[in-house]
């Protein structure tokens, strides 16, 4: 079974119609592939609707319409990685090393243990999957896999 970790800057194109949607749609539609993310991604994803209802790209009504779907998605469709100190400790190390954003880094420090998680089991490593080139910059450097769904248009 494939396994994609998505940030929010990913998961966002499955709701939001922009560059890239129908390919993560794709992705996220097809029950072989398992989808991670990090807890935190719910109010990034949150936050991402609220600005985007604000600027006009989408109304009121599909910004709620949106939060729901997400959130009944994460309850029922995701696997979702509570941010433990550890993770946080890693992020800080990422910090030091890449080019991130606090929760850019705590993104790639959830990847990076779900991914080990996998690879001790004897699972074939998860892709990670973001529209941020710095945060894509960073997992490959970390040695993870990648997708820019801004490459699939």
């Amino acid at each position: 079974m494939p396994t994609y970790y998505l940030d929010a800057s990913a998961v966002v194109k499955r709701y939001v119609s922009e560059i890239g949607s129908a390919w993560v749609q794709a992705l996220c539609s097809n029950e072989k592939n398992a989808i991670i993310m990090a807890e935190i991604t719910l109010a990034e994803v949150a936050s991402a609707f609220a600005r985007a209802a604000r600027g006009g790209r989408i109304s009121a009504d599909e910004q709620l319409n949106y939060l729901d779907l997400f959130v009944g998605d994460c309850d029922e469709k995701y696997h979702l990685v509570a941010i433990e100190r550890a993770i946080i400790d890693r992020a800080v190390d990422l910090t030091q090393v890449h080019y991130l954003r606090g929760y850019d880094a705590v993104q790639l420090a959830t990847a990076l243990v779900a991914n080990a998680e996998l690879l001790r089991r004897q699972l074939p490593p998860l892709t990670f999957v973001s529209a941020d080139e710095d945060l894509l910059d960073a997992a490959e450097a970390e040695g993870l896999p990648t997708e820019n769904p801004n490459l699939h248009p």
